[in-house]
Parts: structure tokens; C-alpha cells; sequence
């Protein structure tokens, strides 16, 4: 929905995993748009590859294999609207190499940010994938460069909008 309203022409997505969300995401792209998604398992590349082609989107969406942390840099692109949903450990640096890339007025969203509830836990029961994404969520909260707003649907998506 968030694609649809926003309708960019270029989107960028941080873990690709099956590919239902690049699909997702695809469905709001501008008529000459591009989706660029990074996988960094090489073994799901067939599956999301598979899925690119049934739906007919080959031409808009590039798939590419790797760490984000080495892919992103490489990109010379800039981005109307990003998905991050790799590496929970890895989301502050994704949202920094990802801020980097983003148009003003980008949307970018980050998704289980609620991490099944355990971030709205008492802090003390913690373990370190929770703490992570707290800090992160914290982190975001204080970030002026973006408006933001948490979103409690199903695991929780945060959608951030660069100033």
C-alpha cells in the first residue's frame, strides 16, 4: 500500500528472503521505475528469481547477492522508497548506508521492529537480538533527519520519511 501511495521510481530493498515483499513493493513502482533488492544467501537466488519472472518483472527488479554492508557502496542510484528487512543485528548500519541513498521526501520503512513484542518488554529480560532492535528503535526515534512513525501491525514496521 505504502508503494502504491508513494508511487517512486526507484525503490531499494535490504533483504529479499523469498521475494513476496519485492513483489509487494514492486505493485507501487512508477511506470519507468526500478527495484534493485539485495539477498546476501546465494541459494535463494533461483527462488526469487523464479517469482521475478512469473509475475513479469524481470526488467524492474535487479537482484543482487551479497552483504549490504559491501553492496550498498557500490550503488550509485538514489532511492524514493527503501525496505530494510535483513540482518536485525545489521539495522543501523542498513539505515545509515540506506539514508545515504535517499532522496528527500523518501520513504524508507524497517520492518519487525516490535521483534514478537519482546522489545515493549521490561529491559531487564532482554536478550541481544531484543536489545538491538530497542537501541535501534531508540536511535530512530532521536534521528532529525527523518519523521517517523511506529506501526504495530504484525511484527511492526517503522516508516520513516527523510526530511
Amino acid at each position: 500500500m505504502i508503494s502504491k501511495l508513494h508511487r517512486p521510481r526507484r525503490i531499494l530493498e535490504v533483504g529479499t528472503f523469498t521475494g513476496y515483499a519485492t513483489l509487494c513493493l514492486a505493485e507501487g513502482l512508477a511506470p519507468e521505475g526500478q527495484l534493485i533488492t539485495i539477498e546476501a544467501n546465494p541459494e535463494l537466488a533461483w527462488f526469487i528469481k523464479k517469482y521475478k519472472v512469473k509475475a513479469g518483472l524481470t526488467e524492474q527488479i535487479t537482484n543482487l547477492t551479497g552483504r549490504a554492508e559491501e553492496v550498498i557502496p557500490t550503488l550509485r542510484e538514489t532511492f524514493d522508497l527503501a525496505f530494510i528487512d535483513a540482518g536485525k543485528r545489521d539495522y543501523p548500519a542498513h539505515f545509515e548506508l540506506v539514508m545515504e541513498r535517499m532522496n528527500p521526501g523518501g520513504i524508507i520503512l524497517a520492518d519487525n521492529v516490535l521483534w514478537s513484542g519482546k522489545v515493549l518488554q521490561d529491559p531487564e529480560n532482554y536478550n541481544e537480538d531484543t536489545r538491538l532492535l530497542d537501541t535501534f528503535n531508540k536511535k530512530i526515534q532521536a534521528d532529525e533527519r527523518i519523521e517517523n512513525i511506529l506501526l504495530p501491525i504484525r511484527d511492526g514496521i517503522t516508516l520513516m520519511r527523510k526530511k
